[in-house]
């Protein structure tokens, strides 16, 4: 007869039956619930327990199986999920108000065998300096996509639907970080307007991909879909949300760790700190609270095949109670894991708790999203005055912040537009946010969005400003990927996708959302130059980062030139608004040279001498030829623009 066992935590099938074992120090009156097809359900006695764990083995029980846990909660029976839970019965969603008699209703937890062919197909491995990231909702990426069978639009599948592959091939999109996939609740005002939570920052459960995007089977899809992404040579990374649960504050729903042990989160007294603008902040300096997220990531790695993570709010997991370390368990934790050691860690560094700015202190080995970059190069482009010296240093990797030594394990994660906020389009169609359709009349979403719309509030048939605003969004694109750092792409702004003004689209689970697939010439032409550039960026820029990172990083050469050729001196970083930036590699290898024109004039730039040297041009934001001298030794751009030459 099998035995019953603590460990692992969770639902564990063997040949028999099934190990059920949960941490549950402060449920006292705990009982396990296996439910057969009709809904009805036995209950089982924990009879084990140890340190706090209750655990009990019961035959029979096949992977398939739907179960839950009952406690006891205000007098009543109140079913609550299990925390290391593999899968859900069904997608997640109640009625308010939530209360005991309604938690039998919610979705089940379902025993899963981790079981799954990956028929000998490997992680790509990428290096950290090849990335560029692109940012991708699994539902929204191919829900209106007209060439995808209609099981497949909105679906892990439809990731690797054979016209998604080559839309990656052609776009030469090597890496998908995935908004978060684990199992979603919607928040409860979101509810009382018939909303969703669509972008999913609102866990249930850590390791339990979200039903809402599988045909039949989360999991097995979910992996397939990963595989096939792998096969390609395609990485994934998985934004991952930690800093809270669904549960929210004091007056929120029950759903499982406020009933198992009240330590879980932070707490001020009776009051549950709010680090997170979320209701409530998981304490990760709890013993508990940290096994619970390391299994969980040791989980995604191990048995989906995840390259990486990027960590929602990451200040909170550096936190012991109200103070952020660099030095925190969690870090040191992840550290010292010989799993999570192999695979990228990238941060969004801060949060809204006390010190919560935390950009450039998070350990080695981290990448941090960089929102300098994105608020310099918005200010830049627009034509705002005083930013050249500032954008010279975000090109240059905000060394300021993530020194070149460290490179390419502390290298600069840059973005101009992230999932919150304004997507290109928008940022160069709207002055304002216009976010009424989300029911909290406009109050919600960023406020300082540096954007511009160049004469008219969003779309207009003026080819004017219609070719002002294509020529910025490829300004911000050269500037992304032209820059030292692994650059952040969202997926939308490949196809020109507006969300009309909406610069916090969380709860907008429809066309506002889900990308708009019908091209038009605009569109198609954006759409192509980017490919070129990314693939510009992986020939030419890749080089120079790895020969500007580590020991090698002074070995390299780096000038700042006016117009004319000339060095610029300390008083012209605050009086001009064009420059070049000169770089080779080593001493006579590769150069790179970028012609900068922030003014609503053509600059004409001279090209350095250096023997023999041919330049080439690889980018070019304005949409003309460039003007060069007879002798090839000057270039004219145009206003507003950036044109970038190489030469071996």
């Amino acid at each position: 007869m099998q035995c019953s066992h603590p460990y692992p935590l969770g639902a564990t099938p063997h040949e028999h039956g099934c190990n059920f074992s949960i941490y549950a120090p402060d449920a006292d009156s705990i009982q396990l619930a296996i439910f057969d097809q009709s809904g009805d359900f036995k209950t089982f006695q924990l009879d084990g327990e140890y340190a706090g764990i209750k655990f009990t083995f019961v035959p029979g029980i096949l992977p398939g199986a739907q179960y839950g846990y009952i406690v006891e909660h205000n007098g009543e029976p109140h079913l609550i999920s299990d925390p290391y839970a593999k899968a859900l019965a069904k997608p997640l969603h109640y009625t308010l108000p939530f209360n005991s008699e309604k938690s039998f209703e919610l979705a089940r937890c379902v025993v899963v065998s981790d079981e799954f062919d990956w028929q000998g197909v490997q992680r790509p491995n990428r290096p950290r300096d090849e990335m560029v990231l692109f940012e991708t909702h699994v539902k929204g990426l191919t829900k209106l996509h007209p060439d995808l069978p209609i099981e497949s639009q909105g679906r892990y599948l439809g990731l690797v639907s054979d016209a998604m592959l080559e839309f990656y091939k052609e776009q030469n999109i090597n890496t998908l970080q995935l908004l978060p996939v684990a199992a979603c609740m919607h928040e409860p005002h979101l509810l009382k307007m018939e909303k969703v939570n669509y972008w999913g920052y609102n866990p249930y459960l850590f390791m339990v991909p979200d039903p809402r995007y599988a045909d039949k089977d989360a999991v097995n899809e979910l992996k397939t879909a990963i595989r096939e992404l792998h096969r390609n040579g395609i990485e994934v990374i998985l934004d991952v949300v930690y800093n809270h649960t669904a549960e929210g504050g004091s007056d929120g729903p029950v759903f499982n760790l406020k009933a198992l042990d009240k330590r879980y989160y932070l707490k001020h007294g009776e009051h549950y700190a709010n680090y997170t603008g979320c209701g409530n902040t998981v304490d990760l300096s709890y013993q508990p609270s940290l096994n619970l997220v390391m299994d969980t990531l040791r989980y995604w790695v191990n048995e989906y095949q995840i390259d990486g993570f990027r960590f929602d709010l990451a200040a909170t997991l550096g936190r012991h109670g109200e103070h952020f370390s660099p030095d925190a368990g969690f870090f040191k934790a992840v550290a010292q894991d010989p799993v999570l050691q192999q695979i990228k860690l990238i941060a969004e560094p801060w949060d809204i708790g006390p010190n919560g700015y935390q950009v450039g202190n998070f350990p080695f080995g981290w990448n941090e999203c960089n929102d300098r970059l994105r608020d310099i190069t918005r200010s830049f482009w627009r034509g705002d005055q005083g930013f050249l010296k500032e954008f010279a240093t975000r090109l240059m990797g905000s060394r300021d912040l993530y020194s070149a030594a460290n490179w390419p394990y502390k290298l600069t994660v840059n973005y101009i537009t992230y999932h919150d906020g304004f997507c290109m389009q928008d940022l160069v169609s709207y002055k304002h946010k216009h976010n009424e359709a989300n029911g909290e009349h406009n109050r919600d979403g960023h406020g300082d969005n540096r954007s511009d719309n160049y004469g008219v509030e969003g779309p207009t048939e003026n080819l004017t400003i219609v070719e002002k605003r294509e020529k910025q969004k490829r300004n911000f694109m050269a500037s992304l990927l032209f820059a030292f750092g692994i650059p952040h792409i969202l997926t939308a702004d490949v196809l020109s996708h507006t969300q009309r003004g909406n610069n916090n689209a969380y709860c907008q689970d429809n066309e506002l959302s889900w990308l708009d697939w019908q091209m038009d010439e605009r569109k198609t032409r954006f759409k192509q130059w980017l490919a070129e550039m990314i693939q510009a960026r992986q020939h030419y820029m890749v080089p120079f980062i790895r020969a500007f990172s580590g020991e090698n990083r002074n070995d390299n050469r780096i000038f700042w030139r006016r117009l004319d050729g000339s060095f610029m001196e300390h008083e012209d970083w605050n009086r001009l608004s064009s420059m070049a930036l000169h770089l080779g590699i080593g001493e006579e290898g590769s150069e790179l040279f970028y012609c900068i024109n922030q003014t609503n004039a053509p600059a004409r730039f001279t090209l350095p001498e250096r023997k023999s040297a041919e330049w080439t041009m690889i980018c070019n934001t304005d949409s003309h030829d460039l003007h060069q001298s007879i002798d090839h030794k000057q270039v004219l751009v145009a206003p507003s623009s950036i044109a970038i030459f190489h030469s071996k």
